[in-house]
C-alpha cells in the first residue's frame, strides 16, 4: 500500500517548529528580562581576546585577502564533494566506469578553475 503525503502529515513537524521557536524566544526574554544591567565604560568598550584597541577599525585592506578565502571556501567545498566518490569507489567500480568517468569531468573542471585562477594570478600577493 503506498501512502500520499498530504497536508496533514506535516502537522508534527510544524508543531516541533512552533515549539522550538517559542522555547528560543521565551529564553531570550527570561534572559533579558532577568540578566545583569551595569553598564560602565569597561563594559561598553570593544573586547578583541584580550589585546587593546589599536587604530580606527574602518581601515581599509587588500581586497586580496577576501579573494583568497573566498577561492579557499570555494576549492574546499568542492574537495567535500570528492569525499563520498572515495568512500563508494568499490561499489561504483562494480558497476562499471560511469562513476570513474564523472569524477574525471569533475576533477577536470576543478583543475580548468584552477589554472584560471593561475593565470589571472589571482593569487599572487604584489
Amino acid at each position: 500500500m503506498e501512502t500520499q503525503s498530504t497536508a496533514v502529515s506535516y502537522i508534527p513537524i510544524v508543531i516541533q517548529m512552533i515549539v522550538a521557536l517559542g522555547f528560543v524566544g521565551f529564553t531570550m526574554t527570561l534572559t533579558h528580562l532577568l540578566g545583569p544591567k551595569r553598564k560602565s565604560k569597561e563594559k561598553l568598550s570593544p573586547f578583541e581576546s584580550g589585546i587593546e584597541v589599536v587604530g580606527n577599525a574602518r581601515q581599509p585592506f587588500s581586497i586580496k585577502y577576501f579573494l583568497v578565502a573566498i577561492l579557499f571556501v570555494l576549492f574546499d567545498v568542492e574537495v567535500i564533494f570528492m569525499y563520498p566518490w572515495a568512500v563508494n569507489f568499490r561499489e561504483m567500480s562494480q558497476q562499471g566506469f560511469g562513476g570513474l568517468i564523472e569524477m574525471f569531468i569533475f576533477m577536470g573542471t576543478l583543475l580548468l578553475g584552477f589554472i584560471y585562477i593561475i593565470k589571472k594570478k589571482a593569487l599572487d600577493w604584489e
